[in-house]
């Protein structure tokens, strides 16, 4: 179903109606919750590939606390989220070595 159409419901039950708006009110927020880590972590890998550790090293936590944050708001899984943070970090990792030699 197309994106901000209203779901149609065969039933009119006060609990069914009110189900949907639950629904819909926590996709809501879990699509803000969602595209705010990613846009972090888009924000992220482009300053680690363009090779600038500050701006890296002020965008990894957080980068890190709202990866944390969607743990904890059901959004991501924790081992995807270990998974990114790990990833992440290594990155930066490599990018401050190399400014440092």
């Amino acid at each position: 179903m197309a994106q901000g159409q209203p779901t149609k419901l065969k039933k009119k039950k006060k609990s069914v109606l009110k189900r949907a708006a639950q629904a819909r009110q926590r996709a809501e927020v879990n699509r803000a919750n969602r595209t705010r880590v990613r846009t972090l972590m888009r924000r992220l890998r482009t300053a680690i590939t363009a090779g600038d550790p500050t701006a890296a090293g002020n965008l990894l936590q957080p980068t890190i606390s709202a990866i944390d944050q969607a743990i904890t708001k059901g959004v991501l899984h924790e081992n995807t989220a270990n998974r990114y943070k790990s990833r992440l970090t290594l990155a930066y990792n490599a990018v401050k070595a190399k400014a440092a030699k």
